[in-house]
């Protein structure tokens, strides 16, 4: 009963603050996961690229971000660049969350690309299209619907790695269990209050990717065809 008690006790004086912090966390979220979709998308086509020097850019840059913790990629942002330009702790966390998430959405846009047949690619130039417009007309439509179920799973992790952020003083869910629970001396209730908000916010992710997969039936992947 104790614990219970706590936890109420908890969600009636800090409840309202979680939800500004729940703001919060979708906020930068949402704005590093738009710029990790630009980042991808790029790192993808210089993936796909007969250019080896843009593939050995995009090697680089996916091995560096993979091969290092992303919490080290947030400070470095947030502490290291502070010698050649000034960056506010939202914009710090959003830029490494966008960075790190890039390399892993480069990585699902190459491998949905390379899953489409060749001879898509083959019939649409033997009509005459350029390669560039083959792609974003054939290729990259197909692709981007194979691409959607592991994108989803990538925003999901990114929006539980966003807690990170709470060490550069960015006031989102994690940073705020962690001043609730220093004033209260209660951690495991209020690291329970805080688990709560996360799911309910991946919940609702998890329900608005399931809707885009079903209304565009990425379980059952079309061929386009070519007129």
């Amino acid at each position: 009963m104790t614990f219970w008690h706590n936890t109420i006790g908890i969600l009636n004086e800090h409840g309202l603050a979680f939800l500004k912090a729940s703001w919060m966390t979708i906020s930068i979220t949402a704005v590093s996961l738009l710029l990790a979709m630009v980042i991808g998308l790029m790192f993808a086509a210089f993936k796909i690229s007969s250019s080896k020097l843009l593939n050995l850019i995009a090697d680089l840059y996916i091995g560096i971000i993979r091969g290092t913790p992303l919490i080290v990629q947030i400070m470095f942002l947030y502490y290291g660049i502070a010698n050649i330009v000034t960056l506010d702790s939202f914009t710090a966390g959003a830029l490494a969350l966008g960075i790190h998430t890039g390399a892993y959405i480069a990585e699902i846009f190459r491998g949905a690309v390379q899953s489409i047949d060749r001879g898509q690619m083959e019939a649409a130039r033997s009509l005459g299209m350029t390669k560039t417009l083959a792609m974003r007309r054939i290729i990259f439509p197909q692709a981007f619907k194979r691409a959607i179920p592991p994108l989803g799973n990538q925003f999901i992790i990114s929006l539980k790695d966003s807690s990170l952020v709470a060490y550069i003083a960015v006031t989102d869910l994690y940073n705020t269990a962690l001043t609730v629970q220093g004033e209260n001396y209660l951690p495991f209730e209020t690291y329970f209050v805080v688990g709560i908000y996360y799911l309910i916010i991946v919940l609702i992710f998890t329900y608005f990717t399931n809707k885009i997969e079903k209304k565009l039936d990425v379980s059952k992947p079309k061929e386009a065809t070519i007129a």
